[in-house]
């Protein structure tokens, strides 16, 4: 993993477990200045004991005012933002269909993520520059009965990155969407899973698709063969 010529800015939301946590571990060893946002305290302020380059903010992206509050907040202390790296969500198998399940997902994954992804996509546009990278899922190529909010949000995170691509051409403003499979993270739920992969090789990938401002990473290779076979054949 090659070395930035400078330190960076980077905000990390969703940076308390599984691959916001690891890429954080990384951007925070090269000595960047990594403002990490997260849902639970004594995560986040164990993060900030660590290492004095890592700046911790609770919040809860579900929540827009707080969200709004803390990202004025953000401007105002750092004045730039040079790589934001989105990946908060939520999943939950829901087979019965509870109503408050679905509603809490999408709150999460639909209504606080794209509050988000604007708000930061519109600091890049009065930057003239900035890279954002959403961590979307393959579970959005698909319905998924046992978690039918899940795959719905995941598809709708997909296609508002692959609009915001199409906004930034001819721009300085670069946008990266990371499409895992299965990742061995509290996120993977039930019985029976099949090509679980390492968290590390994941999230090696995924900073060098990040270093090469490339526009998509589907990882790893056999859910890219998968990916494939559910956009042309499914």
């Amino acid at each position: 993993m090659r070395k930035q010529d400078y330190n960076m800015n980077i905000l990390i939301i969703g940076a308390t477990s599984g691959i916001g946590h690891t890429l954080w571990k990384h951007y925070d060893s090269m000595g960047h200045c990594v403002i990490v946002i997260g849902r639970r305290k004594e995560l986040l302020d164990n993060m900030g004991k660590e290492s004095e380059n890592t700046h911790p903010i609770l919040c809860d992206i579900s929540n827009i005012t707080t969200f709004d509050m803390a990202w004025e907040n953000i401007i105002h202390q750092y004045g730039r933002i040079d790589l934001a790296i989105v990946c908060a969500g939520i999943g939950e198998l829901n087979l019965k269909l509870d109503v408050e399940t679905e509603l809490s997902t999408l709150s999460v994954n639909v209504i606080g993520w794209t509050n988000a992804v604007a708000s930061i996509y519109g600091l890049f546009e009065r930057q003239n520059f900035g890279h954002i990278v959403t961590i979307t899922s393959i579970g959005g190529m698909q319905p998924t009965p046992i978690a039918p909010s899940y795959s719905a949000s995941k598809s709708f995170q997909i296609n508002y990155t692959k609009s915001l691509q199409h906004k930034s051409k001819g721009t300085n403003i670069v946008v990266t969407e990371i499409r895992p499979g299965l990742v061995d993270t509290r996120m993977a739920k039930g019985e029976g899973l099949f090509w679980v992969m390492p968290l590390e090789k994941v999230c090696h990938r995924i900073v060098k698709a990040i270093d090469n401002k490339q526009k998509r990473l589907i990882v790893t290779r056999r859910w890219r063969i998968l990916n494939f076979l559910l956009k042309h054949l499914a």
